[in-house]
């Protein structure tokens, strides 16, 4: 049965003004009918307006046509025609489709509204941040894990690999480069695997019972109407998410997003905010023993994360954020794929990653050995004071900048040795997670944003994580509160 679809009077009457301006060539051209023309010139079509363009008279006639018809119908004439077709569709699937009558009590219908409602969804997400999160990455990746592995680093690995290394080689400079404080193996492989890779572990294995069990679209479905306010979409969720495993990675995954400037704002969002598993995974681990500072840098993290977005959405132009993503079926996760997801993004993190501590430890390397770092760090010292940390503690911000995770760990080894007390361990940890991305990072963002975008990006995120420092430093200090 053939429906003919017919639009309110002030459509019809613009198509027939627009089918009066069209030539009759312009069907063969097109191999569209006058009718159809009209149509997607009354909703703008990119390619026909470019054409339209190029003849004055008709592109003017047309322009004032759409203008008309707006005025008439009080908005859009594109959301009437999509508006009208809708209705058209759905009156077509009640007359044609039936849907058997469910029977009986459905588990995955109830969980399925469980997890997507704000009132059931919020709790049920609370729950899977403190026992996935906190509990299981937090507390027994970055705690238990990190303490056995970095202990056996420490004790064992470190000392010999220092005496082995003195024995080969006379020369102090090459020494350094394999041994001691900062050599390739006793810094750059034990930060990967005694510091980085148990956090890094325990989140892909989080993330991926999570992923299988098909709860993460679910979570993007309850949270767009929060993420439209920061000019997101649920779809975001996924790379911001992700971006707590690791942001370049993520940085890569927002090219799904649907606009240039919702790819903009998430990966904004990811260089500024977003800590990944191995820097939150340490700072959690390390503020664990004080809940009330860990509380307040994840709250003040989350006010970052949602003000700065807010206002870069009203900012930046641009078409808003839509929302159209398949949910899939709940299912118990299968323990083979959970364990096939997270050895496959551990061997991402083998091969990609851990060459980049190498790298970096051969850098600092060079710093320290031209004495290139030690002028940096004397820049870096009067802002460190400026925050209230100690002098020792300019290297990490410089080392966060080679690997986010080499400034997490070096946090890691100053509270190890009772240099920083609870205040200054809060403000080190805001400084770190909103300072600059790591070089991996920089790389992705260049290619995927542009040389132009991505330096205007760092030159906004390296006085303003300083810049809120300072007045955490300050706030706190004169408020008397201490954690």
């Amino acid at each position: 049965m053939l429906t003919q679809l017919t639009y309110p009077q002030p459509i019809e009457a613009a198509i027939n003004k627009i089918e009066a301006l069209l030539l009759p060539e312009d069907e063969e051209k097109f191999n569209l009918s006058q009718r159809s023309l009209a149509l997607l010139l009354l909703q703008r079509d990119p390619s026909l307006w470019e054409t339209l363009e190029k003849q004055p008279q008709q592109y003017e006639a047309v322009e004032r046509i759409i203008k008309t018809t707006q005025q008439e119908l009080g908005e859009s004439p594109t959301a009437v025609i999509v508006s009208t077709r809708q209705k058209l569709a759905w009156s077509l699937e009640k007359q044609f489709l039936k849907e058997p009558a469910q029977q009986g009590f459905s588990w995955s219908n109830t969980i399925h509204k469980f997890t997507v409602n704000p009132i059931t969804g919020f709790p049920l997400l609370v729950l899977i941040l403190y026992y996935g999160v906190y509990k299981f990455v937090g507390e027994f990746g970055a705690g238990t894990l990190v303490d056995s592995i970095e202990t056996f680093f420490e004790t064992h690995i470190n000392p010999t690999v220092n005496q082995v290394v003195a024995l080969i080689f006379p020369w102090q400079p090459i020494q350094d480069l394999l041994g001691n404080d900062y050599g390739i193996i006793t810094l750059g492989i034990r930060y990967a695997t005694a510091i980085v890779l148990p956090v890094v572990a325990t989140f892909f294995l989080m993330f991926s019972l999570l992923e299988d069990s098909g709860y993460l679209p679910r979570l993007s479905l309850m949270l767009d109407r929060l993420f439209k306010s920061i000019g997101l979409s649920g779809k975001s969720v996924i790379p911001i998410v992700l971006g707590f495993g690791c942001d370049t990675m993520a940085t890569l995954v927002t090219r799904t997003l649907e606009t240039k400037r919702e790819r903009l704002i998430a990966t904004f969002l990811l260089s500024l905010t977003i800590p990944c598993a191995a820097q939150w995974g340490v700072i959690v681990g390390l503020l664990s023993q004080n809940p009330k500072a860990l509380l307040f840098w994840a709250g003040f993290m989350v006010a970052i994360f949602l003000l700065s977005g807010y206002l870069l959405a009203q900012l930046l132009p641009g078409k808003k954020a839509e929302f159209y993503l398949e949910i899939p079926p709940l299912r118990l996760p299968h323990f083979k794929n959970i364990l096939t997801k997270t050895y496959l993004r551990l061997k991402w993190y083998f091969l990609e990653i851990l060459p980049l501590f190498v790298w970096a430890s051969v850098l600092i390397w060079f710093g320290r050995l031209t004495g290139l770092f030690e002028l940096i760090i004397s820049w870096l010292e009067p802002l460190t004071v400026a925050l209230g940390l100690p002098e020792t503690a300019a290297p990490i911000f410089l080392y966060g900048f080679f690997r986010r995770d080499y400034g997490a760990a070096g946090l890691f080894d100053l509270q190890q040795d009772s240099v920083l007390n609870g205040n200054q361990l809060v403000i080190a940890a805001i400084v770190l997670t909103l300072f600059l991305p790591c070089i991996a990072q920089l790389q992705i963002m260049i290619k995927e944003r542009g040389m132009k975008t991505t330096t205007a990006i760092v030159l906004f995120i390296f006085p303003f994580a300083f810049l809120v420092g300072y007045l955490v430093n300050f706030s706190l200090t004169t408020l008397g509160v201490q954690f």
